[in-house]
């Protein structure tokens, strides 16, 4: 079975986390902090505050910036649920926009008809490795007097317009397994503004700037010097790995677009895609998920990211949102991701292509 997604774990970062256990220091320690710098740097902001998942960095992200109740917050319902979930957690009211079809991000234009006097902040996802088009939301959020909360947790690396994101507002990112890079768990956030890094380093240690003083009340939500020392050694290597993804993704944009029924993912010019996931669109008489199915069968993992937008989830549905966002809903019917990860050799793409090739034509 070729996988969707496999993390790259060498020598160095076994032996990196080898180092902290023996050392007997394992819980948030000197490593967190040079994770934190290093992090901050790469990503060309002034602070960031890691804690232990990337929905954590939302949810604290939103708290730093004193959203709750009352306030509406903006965003795609075409990601993973902990984008809006996150700010039901604040008990501010997530509003989703919706998507444009050739980047799956959330268009600038469906966020201005939902802003109103409880528009408190906006959230763009950077989906699938490819940054949202912040040009335009930065003009927006400027117009509005809104907060930009990156959901850069699937996009270490991407850029737009050569700025790198989660440093267009105040970022977040996850560094779950199957990330362009990993500590395990764990999440980070990033920001040029020094009270929201504070708050948020106080929100994720139970409010505390100082042991044992309790200033607002907080959460544990913090890292382990484990999980940072597997984050500076994948970070190290990050470039690399993103390198790798965006070779693969134009090996198979290259086969995939002479084959009828995929469209290829758009890579729009004043974007750097990372490629976090190569989703192409089955436009064929043959349904997607029997696509999919299809490709298992034959040993090539894929995954679908996602077939149900968030406004048409279960939960939202009891809340009474009815929403009709159909870009996003004609879009969780057609995607259908393939694998682009680093440790894909030549074979393994050659029999992604001459397998879609296989039940396509």
């Amino acid at each position: 079975m070729i996988p969707i997604a496999k993390p790259l774990i060498g020598e160095e970062e076994i032996n990196a986390v080898a180092e902290v256990l023996r050392s007997g220091n394992i819980a948030e320690g000197e490593r967190v902090k040079r994770f934190e710098a290093a992090f901050a740097e790469f990503t060309g902001t002034s602070h960031a505050v890691a804690v232990n998942s990337g929905t954590a960095a939302l949810h604290v992200a939103l708290l730093a910036h004193d959203i709750g109740q009352g306030d509406e917050v903006i965003t795609t319902p075409f990601s993973f649920v902990a984008t809006s979930n996150s700010v039901l957690f604040t008990g501010a009211r997530p509003v989703f926009a919706d998507i444009k079809e050739n980047t799956f991000n959330i268009d600038p234009g469906s966020i201005v008809e939902r802003i109103n006097s409880r528009t408190k902040a906006i959230i763009p996802v950077h989906l699938y490795g490819q940054a949202a088009d912040m040009k335009s939301i930065l003009e927006i959020a400027e117009d509005h007097d809104l907060i930009i909360i990156e959901d850069a947790c699937q996009a270490h690396g991407a850029a737009f317009e050569g700025k790198k994101v989660g440093s267009f507002g105040t970022g977040t990112f996850s560094f779950y397994p199957t990330k362009n890079m990993t500590t395990g768990e764990g999440g980070m956030i990033t920001t040029d503004d020094k009270k929201v890094a504070e708050r948020a380093g106080m929100i994720r240690s139970h409010g505390s700037r100082k042991r044992y003083y309790h200033e607002i009340l907080g959460y544990n939500l913090r890292m382990t010097d484990m999980a940072a020392a597997l984050g500076l050694v994948q970070l190290k290597r990050l470039d690399g790995f993103n390198e790798a993804r965006i070779n693969n993704a134009e090996y198979l944009t290259d086969r995939l677009n002479k084959i009828k029924g995929i469209r290829v993912p758009y890579i729009e010019k004043r974007c750097r895609h990372v490629f976090h996931q190569y989703t192409v669109r089955i436009e064929n008489d043959i349904p997607r998920d029997d696509v999919a199915s299809i490709l298992n069968s034959k040993g090539v993992g894929t995954g679908i990211y996602y077939p149900v937008p968030i406004h048409r989830q279960p939960l939202y549905k009891d809340m009474g949102y009815r929403d009709s966002l159909h870009v996003s809903e004609k879009a969780a019917q057609e995607v259908l991701s393939l694998p682009v990860h680093p440790a894909m050799s030549k074979e393994d793409l050659n029999t992604v292509c001459i397998t879609l090739h296989e039940i396509l034509c």
